[in-house]
């Protein structure tokens, strides 16, 4: 059926059709819900969007509200629903398991927990075949950096400015945007290091990234150097030799930064970075927890898209579709340090997540997702940019497979942040005309494209259009 947007944007883009009719609603009215939220939910978790949406149902790549309104989620749960809302396969296999078995600790065995274990270490090189299963992204961070610690003796990790690792206090160390910190000490031992960021940092070019979208930013390099890479090394070696001591229990980094915007650096630092932290005898953690189960497209998992394998890789959000859960992947002897004393997670690995997990692994598989992510990602990426070269506000364009950003800025001379105001404006247009957009960066100036893998090219289409309507829109009310 014809959607009835209330909203005064028109665009061209005609939303592609959908043939999965919702339910229909029948809970609390909006303005009750609006109510409980404000008396009875943290004010912590504050809401998208001016009037934010009362969301019903969910099928694949769509997202429906109490009045059966339609929306195109290019955000995915903050890049969580991996293989599509309510995809069949997985809400199958979780209502079979509802009614077997919910939970029984790890105390006992029970078959999902070590068919899981298998099915997804293999799918991770040699020697990362041991997985220590728990409920979310900073809980496994948490562990990670703890096994750091207890594996090498060593004490302080090393993380890029900008990374986000999670919000609990632990981890809020390894955390380096500055929304995220709280006034109270944390991070003892955490030192943060300059981000290769080759868009907004001193030095990048139109070479340095692996992304089919390039930065405006001309480059000198000739083939096979970077000067780029070169002097973001410099840097790296820089916080080795001042900010920690001689010896170090690690280093993290996401493949491609998230929550930063999908921030990508020089193709061959972390390379480097690696060798740099095991000469001086810490251990590489790579938080896979936005970038892992295909998003990147070329690759299962980011690290591969660098040439690394490292020594603990951290999973969470896309590995369940949306279920809670997530995973500490990592080598016998670094897992054998956790088993001097008790270690225990009354949750994590449960019958159901496991369950959950395997059926993830399949659709991703079966649906062929991770191809789906590098084709249709591709498109986007270089639909994206024409629209980086219309508009002057529009300053970068970057990522791989389905994790794109794309950062608004004044003028690309300055690349200066565009202001808050502007951005809320096209971001709310986007929503009206139906395309749901994550955002990121230090000033919240770019928009994060994370969508369930499952999108296609005609789905693209109509965002680009919903995208370049609402641009023309800001450009109008400028003028």
């Amino acid at each position: 059926r014809q959607q009835k947007w209330k909203s005064s944007v028109s665009t061209r883009a005609k939303m592609p059709p959908c043939d999965f009719v919702p339910e229909k609603y029948e809970s609390y009215p909006y303005e009750r819900m609006q109510k409980i939220r404000e008396q009875n939910i943290s004010p912590s978790l504050r809401m998208y969007y001016k009037k934010p949406l009362l969301l019903h149902q969910g099928h694949m790549q769509w997202l429906f509200d109490y009045e059966g309104q339609r929306y195109l989620d290019l955000f995915a749960g903050i890049v969580t629903v991996s293989v599509g809302h309510c995809h069949p396969k997985v809400t199958i296999a979780t209502q079979k398991q509802l009614a077997r078995l919910w939970h029984t600790t790890n105390i006992y065995m029970h078959p999902s927990i070590q068919e899981y274990a298998e099915k997804l270490t293999s799918l991770l090189p040699d020697p990362l075949k041991v997985v220590y299963l728990t409920n979310s992204g900073s809980e496994a961070n948490d562990l990670a950096m703890f096994m750091a610690r207890l594996y090498t003796r060593n004490f302080d990790i090393i993380s890029f400015r900008g990374a986000y690792h999670g919000g609990s206090p632990y981890t809020l160390g390894l955390t380096s945007i500055g929304l995220y910190k709280h006034g109270l000490a944390n991070g003892f031992g955490c030192s943060t290091t300059m981000l290769p960021d080759v868009f907004r940092g001193p030095w990048g070019g139109s070479h340095c990234r692996d992304s089919p979208v390039q930065t405006v930013r001309k480059c000198s390099c000739s083939e096979g150097e970077c000067h780029a890479n070169d002097q973001y090394i410099e840097q790296f070696k820089d916080t080795l030799n001042t900010s920690v001591p001689k010896t170090i229990a690690g280093f993290i980094a996401e493949p491609i930064q998230g929550v930063n915007g999908a921030v990508q650096y020089p193709r061959s630092f972390l390379k480097e970075a690696y060798q740099l932290v095991r000469e001086r005898g810490g251990i590489c953690i790579s938080d896979e927890v936005q970038t892992g189960f295909g998003r990147t497209g070329s690759h299962f998992w980011g690290f591969q898209t660098h040439d690394v394998v490292p020594d603990i890789v951290t999973l969470a959000k896309g590995i369940g579709n949306g279920f809670p859960m997530a995973a500490v992947v990592t080598t016998k002897e670094i897992a054998s340090s956790l088993a001097q004393n008790l270690h225990f997670n009354t949750f994590g690995g449960s019958p159901l997540a496991c369950v959950v997990g395997a059926a993830v692994l399949d659709a991703i598989e079966e649906d062929g997702l991770q191809k789906n992510s590098e084709d249709v990602g591709t498109y986007m990426l270089l639909e994206l940019a024409k629209l980086r070269d219309k508009f002057e506000i529009v300053g970068d364009v970057r990522g791989k497979g389905l994790m794109i950003g794309v950062e608004m800025v004044t003028d690309k001379d300055s690349r200066h942040p565009l202001p808050a105001e502007e951005i809320n404006r096209i971001w709310e247009d986007c929503k009206d005309m139906g395309v749901l957009i994550g955002r990121g960066g230090l000033y919240s100036q770019t928009f994060r494209i994370k969508p369930p893998m499952c999108i296609t090219k005609k789905d693209v289409d109509f965002a680009v259009e919903v995208l370049h309507s609402a641009l023309q829109r800001h450009m109008e009310r400028a003028a």
